[in-house]
């Protein structure tokens, strides 16, 4: 985040940073919920094609784990790679 905002954020008043807290907590909350929903979406639409049993048979099972192995080792590759972009265009524009 960029260093001038977070200064400005220092000289709010306490009501207005807890606020401004909780708001930033519901916002995680909904995109975590959001990531979770799109992988089991994602995952359910690649490996179950069947409701004839009540549990998953084994190569569903096999495909929801390395679906939702692959999709999480994704997510941290990009949001990794996101950090070290904002990182370097933080370090290329100083404020």
């Amino acid at each position: 985040m960029d260093k001038t905002i977070l200064g400005e954020l220092d000289s709010l008043p306490e009501e207005d940073k807890l606020r401004l807290r909780a708001f930033v907590d519901r916002l995680q909350a909904r995109d975590s919920l959001r990531l979770y929903n799109s992988l089991v979406e994602r995952c359910f639409i690649d490996c179950i094609d069947s409701f004839y049993r009540k549990s998953l048979g084994k190569q569903e099972e096999r495909c929801v784990l390395h679906c939702a192995e692959k999709f999480l080792k994704v997510s941290a590759y990009v949001g990794i790679r996101l950090a070290e972009l904002n990182q370097a265009e933080q370090q290329s524009n100083p404020r």
